[in-house]
């Protein structure tokens, strides 16, 4: 047995990034997952460092955009019809987190969290050799049509309010920029402080092997196996029970198979999403991530080729993989860009952790001493994964925290 003061269950980078904040501020700290760093959900993203991010994606609204959905010809979501009554008290919650007051509250009490996120990775890139991988060239999100684009006005009217800069482009500036893109759009909107990493499984690796060279311990066992003995928390690996006064959920949407067994259910859902990797055509590339707002994918450079990422599907966590979203969006992707064949012979598929405020949880465990919680980072877990682990280590250690986290506590969702 082997006496740690904190135990971190999971290795995703937000579990990661939490284990090396502590790390650094010299506590013995363990760092459990049944698979090696990084290797679930935190490897299907698009790979960018969302500092610009300020209101969560919206519930369809119109009719039209309900009906595509609803008939499964939409290409930002998909699910699954016999999950639909188990995920829809979720997503009756999440329509009624889409309204401006709401939309404007999760701007202002997530920006703390996203105004720090390039720095904190930055640091943690640069003290773990991983600052080949950071690429500061924003990303570039294009609007199919002008009443699209109109329609996220809001969105930059809060941006000046928050003074995050943004450049309006017509089609032609737009491929000043992009090149191999085709004129397929009307507008684009370049966000230039947000960063992006070309492998964020690589980067993920990199916290995690600079997290065992301050002596912490990446292990091998089942977070299910976490119980009470005495004062401390234990956690059975394959190097032997790790025990810790405190212990971190850090499980993305695996933190109910644990935390249920203690009583706590949070409404938690996961939106399944996958990606897949392609050659491009002849000699084209891209310099930084392309969105196209309205279909809901996501064109992203990495080391392993150009990522086609999908919007959201709805379906139990486990069950069989159905890329279909990849048949309804690729005509329009490859018009949009010289996509050539795929690099791999099927697609990746991960799963979301969210909540219906879109905020993810971050405290203590209601109701469990020496137990805490920092899950739920929904679309935003690559992005929130260093800024996570500072205010985790913050609060654990008894600092200051840099920011106020009272919003994002298990509370606010009432009795736990």
């Amino acid at each position: 047995m082997a006496r740690r003061d904190v135990l971190v269950l999971g290795a995703g980078i937000v579990g990661t990034s939490i284990a090396l904040h502590l790390a650094r501020r010299g506590l013995n700290v363990a760092l459990i997952d049944r698979r090696a760093p990084g290797e679930e959900t935190s490897y299907g993203n698009a790979g960018v460092i969302e500092s610009n991010t300020l209101f969560p994606h919206p519930f369809p609204h119109g009719l039209a955009g309900l009906l595509r959905v609803a008939l499964k010809r939409a290409t930002e979501a998909n699910y699954h019809l016999f999950f639909l009554p188990k995920v829809a008290p979720w997503l009756i919650a999440y329509r009624r987190n889409s309204q401006l007051a709401q939309r404007i509250e999760f701007a202002e009490v997530m920006r703390p969290l996203f105004a720090h996120a390039v720095a904190e990775h930055e640091t943690l890139m640069i003290e773990s050799g991983a600052e080949r991988y950071l690429r500061r060239e924003g990303w570039l999100k294009i609007y199919r049509r002008p009443e699209a684009f109109a329609e996220t006005m809001r969105e930059r009217d809060m941006a000046a309010r928050f003074g995050l800069p943004y450049v309006v482009m017509d089609d032609e500036r737009a491929l000043a920029l992009e090149p191999a893109l085709t004129p397929l759009f009307h507008h684009a909107v370049h966000w230039p402080q947000a960063a992006s990493i070309t492998n964020p499984l690589a980067v993920t690796r990199a916290y995690a092997a600079r997290f065992a060279a301050l002596g912490g311990l990446v292990a091998s066992g089942d977070a299910r196996s976490l119980h009470r003995v005495g004062p401390n928390w234990r956690v059975e690996s394959l190097s032997g029970p790790q025990d810790a006064p405190e212990a971190v959920i850090a499980l993305g949407p695996w933190a109910p198979d644990v935390l249920e067994r203690f009583d706590i259910r949070l409404p938690l859902a996961v939106k399944r999403g996958y990606h897949r990797h392609f050659h491009a055509r002849g000699n084209a590339g891209l310099t930084r991530p392309v969105v196209d707002a309205e279909l809901g994918y996501c064109v992203a450079p990495m080391e392993q080729g150009l990522r086609l990422t999908t919007g959201a599907e709805f379906a139990a966590r486990d069950a069989r993989p159905t890329p279909v979203q990849f048949r309804r969006l690729l005509p329009a992707a490859r018009k949009l860009f010289p996509l050539g064949e795929p690099t791999e012979p099927k697609a990746w598929m991960g799963s979301r952790p969210c909540f219906a405020d879109s905020r993810p949880v971050l405290g203590r465990a209601p109701g469990q001493g020496g137990l805490w919680l920092a899950y739920g980072h929904a679309h935003w877990g690559l992005t929130l994964g260093p800024v996570t682990g500072r205010l985790m280590a913050e609060m654990i250690t008894g600092a200051t925290p840099f920011c106020d986290p009272a919003p994002y506590r298990a509370e606010r969702f009432g009795t736990a």
